[in-house]
């Protein structure tokens, strides 16, 4: 186990150089319940579970603890602390400010309109 990681200097610098849409802090609820605070109605967030990988501590806790994928996800952060909302077209310049700042980034899916309250799609 890990400390939880600071990200105060990383979001400033790309704060100060890209347009960022929405953040959100991974906790307690994990994703399914943090990204929709940060998103308007009538949006959702369309997620690739494939576009990172899971620290080993969380396939051990599923495993061990026998936990639906599903579960885990609105349990735990499942190894993702942020999730920042970019215009397509600063995607790449987020990333480089964000890898400037030491942080492992990835690309999570894209937020899509939809009809009703935001929400976190999985594909």
């Amino acid at each position: 186990m890990a400390p939880t990681r600071i990200y105060v200097k990383s979001i400033l610098d790309l704060l100060a150089k890209c347009p960022v849409h929405a953040i959100a802090h991974i906790t307690g609820g994990g994703l399914p319940g943090n990204i929709p605070r940060v998103l308007p109605h009538n949006c959702k967030a369309v997620i690739d579970p494939g576009s990172w990988q899971w620290p080993a501590v969380f396939k051990w806790l599923q495993e061990s603890g026998n936990i639906e994928t599903r579960e885990m996800y609105r349990t735990f952060n499942c190894g993702i602390g942020m999730v920042l909302a970019v215009p397509p077209e600063n995607v790449k310049q987020a990333i480089e400010i964000l890898h400037q700042g030491g942080e492992t980034v990835w690309v999570l899916g894209q937020i899509q309109q939809h009809d009703g309250p935001a929400e976190v799609e999985f594909l």
